[in-house]
């Protein structure tokens, strides 16, 4: 049996063999020989990285203990290369722990040094089955992405699984911080998919009324309550034949969530004030910024409505995260932002730099948001310059510059020219203000750390008097602790 499995994977896959144990790697590069495979190894980090840039890997083999690191801590690193290669924690240490965070990370499988040849040959196989299966379904560039933008790798993976849940008919989970686009998202799939040609149906379950939220899920008969003056249809039937899309779904109130339990397994309900039940066949989508897992531990969600829901689980990225995505999003924008006002306008080169320095908490929904700022505040111009963004963020690109230098190094870098810290500020758009009072927290941070906070030795250096020190460390918001 083994022997056809291996006749099937005759194309020569490039395997990496990431270990620490040159007498393992000789082996392990044996057996993949005798597979028909191609493979490579390497001791540390720094070689696989080495290795990584001039091939494309669909399989590797990953220590977890190695020289310069933990091999866990290079995961997601090896996940998001082009190549998207499926990943094997291998290590001679049972870690129970280590083998559940490598799986929630992405690993496709976990195996204890010694293993033998056959299950090690088994493994291999698995996984480059399912790696040649990805490739063989529709691929994610054949889906309309529609207003979806971006290329990160975090992003293509997404796309991917924008893909599978399109092909089925299965309940979707997708879950991420707030303004990450989950609804955008849910819409994507659903025009996509084979219900496409009717409802989308988006239900806010956080604005819902704890009292009408029956009412407005399921519907109701006239008379059922006060102020039911006629019959109503819940969204939950409007949704049939549908997508029925529970966005912050996490917020729903454990009464509704037993009851909507029963919905989902049943498809059928009961209106308000009815006393039959009507069915609808619609499909479910569902969207949270909550930690749902830990909802259940706290008895804030039901589990077994958590097991229902993520039948296809679709976590998006932060926008911190999304390498390279930033400028084509801002470019976006700026693009849609242009139709709306008849204008021409663009981003300045040195406004990217601002953009990229930011963390973004709020993601897109914020980018987008400064974006239309700043395109109102450049009313006149041909173009966004970091002036027109908002100060935090210049703030922050200012603060960028200052942490890559220490503050001993300030002088050699004022005078290596174009890229001193003053012209760094100035090319951003700070104030003379906002930058004194930047760089004068600045220094005073790092007096406090040379000295360790002693109130006589900061005198001395910084050359002030006692009570004008303290005067300054008030104003700047910190303490000699």
């Amino acid at each position: 049996m083994l022997e056809l499995i291996v006749k099937e994977q005759r194309d020569m896959a490039t395997v990496l063999i990431l270990d620490d144990d040159l007498r393992l790697n000789q082996t392990m590069v044996r057996i993949m020989g005798r597979m028909g495979l191609e493979a490579d190894s390497a001791a540390t980090i720094a070689e696989a990285r080495e290795l990584m840039q001039g091939r494309a890997y669909k399989l590797v083999f990953l220590d977890v203990r190695l020289p310069d690191g933990n091999g866990l801590d290079i995961l997601p690193e090896i996940l998001d290369t082009p190549s998207r290669p499926e990943v094997v924690i291998l290590t001679g240490k049972g870690d129970p722990d280590g083998a559940e965070l490598a799986i929630h990370a992405g690993a496709w499988d976990y195996l204890l040094k010694p293993s033998s040849v056959k299950q090690t040959m088994l493994c291999a196989e698995r996984a480059l089955k399912y790696h040649k299966q990805k490739l063989v379904v529709e691929p994610a560039s054949k889906i309309d992405l529609g207003s979806l933008v971006g290329v990160s790798p975090k992003m293509e993976a997404c796309y991917e699984q924008i893909a599978l849940a399109a092909r089925s008919d299965s309940n979707v989970l997708i879950t991420g911080e707030t303004g990450t686009g989950k609804e955008l998202f849910a819409q994507t799939i659903h025009k996509n998919c084979s219900r496409r040609e009717f409802e989308f149906v988006p239900v806010d379950c956080a604005s819902l009324n704890k009292e009408l939220i029956e009412s407005v899920l399921f519907g109701h008969k006239r008379g059922a309550f006060t102020g039911a003056e006629r019959d109503r249809v819940g969204l939950v039937k409007v949704a049939d034949r549908g997508t029925l899309f529970l966005d912050e779904v996490g917020d729903m109130n454990l009464d509704i969530q037993k009851t909507f339990l029963r919905v989902l397994q049943e498809r059928a309900f009961r209106p308000v004030g009815d006393t039959k039940e009507v069915s609808s066949n619609f499909r479910l989508m569902a969207a949270t910024n909550r930690d749902l897992d830990a909802d259940i531990d706290q008895e804030m969600f039901r589990q077994d409505l958590l097991y229902r829901l993520k039948t296809i689980h679709i976590k998006l990225p932060p926008l911190r995260e999304r390498d390279g995505d930033i400028k084509l999003l801002a470019l976006f924008r700026v693009n849609q932002l242009a139709r709306q006002y008849d204008r021409e306008m663009t981003l300045a080169p040195e406004s990217f730099d601002v953009l990229s320095a930011y963390a973004w908490p709020g993601n897109v929904r914020e980018l987008f948001a400064v974006i239309e700022t700043a395109f109102l505040h450049a009313d006149g111009a041909a173009q966004i310059i970091p002036r027109h963004l908002p100060s935090q963020l210049r703030v922050a690109a200012m603060r960028a510059q200052v942490a890559r230098v220490d503050g001993s190094s300030v002088v050699s870098e004022r005078e290596s020219g174009p890229d001193s810290l003053g012209m760094e500020a100035v090319k951003q758009g700070v104030s003379l203000k906002g930058f004194k009072g930047d760089m004068e927290k600045h220094y005073l941070e790092e007096l406090r750390t040379v000295t360790g906070g002693d109130i006589k030795r900061m005198i001395e250096i910084s050359g002030c008097s006692q009570s004008h020190l303290y005067s300054l460390l008030k104003k700047a918001g910190l303490s000699l602790k």
